[in-house]
């Protein structure tokens, strides 16, 4: 599987930033900081749901 950093990680400099990868139907999140603990999988379904309240927050 192939991790990739968010394009809106890599703006600004707060060094918070988050990796997505797909494994099969889920999508898997994690902190790049700290890329060997654990990381979130989420269904396609509700990781468009997580961005699209993410985007909202705006």
């Amino acid at each position: 599987m192939t991790w990739r950093k968010s394009s809106r990680s890599t703006q600004g400099t707060s060094g918070e930033c988050v990796e997505v990868a797909r494994f099969g139907k889920t999508i898997g999140v994690r902190d790049s900081k700290q890329p060997h603990a654990s990381h979130l999988i989420l269904t396609t379904a509700k990781f468009a749901v997580v961005l699209q309240r993410l985007k909202d927050v705006k």
